[in-house]
């Protein structure tokens, strides 16, 4: 499939998938006119590159954890780094879990002073 196949599909923009080949997220083969051509499986990656990005992780942590993947090699600082990354994401869900209580609190405020109901 050609880039702008891959982010119809994907939704990210054909800017982004350059990005990411740049950061060798992505591979691509190239056409006899220098067209980036993926394979079927590309859309899934792109998926899990979003997620990743998404979940606060930086290009060079993607870039490992994809290398292991595809390459099955594993390495102590792999796991580390990993490790590493998992525990951030925790905390940040504590800390938007804690958010929402509050957030549904103020809500709760606000629509008992809007019905006139005394809390």
């Amino acid at each position: 499939m050609k880039i702008g196949e891959l982010s119809r599909v994907t939704g990210v923009s054909v800017r982004s998938l350059r990005y990411y080949e740049e950061q060798r997220l992505l591979a691509a083969d190239r056409t006899a006119t220098g067209q980036r051509v993926y394979t079927a499986d590309a859309p899934d990656r792109v998926r899990l590159i979003q997620c990743l990005y998404s979940a606060g992780l930086p290009s060079s942590s993607i870039a490992l954890l994809l290398r292991c993947e595809s390459t099955g090699h594993v390495s102590a600082g792999m796991i580390d780094e990993v490790r590493g990354q998992r525990e951030r994401i925790a905390r940040r869900l504590e800390q938007l879990t804690e958010a929402a209580a509050r957030l549904d609190a103020l809500v709760d405020t606000m629509t008992s002073a809007a019905d006139g109901t005394p809390r």
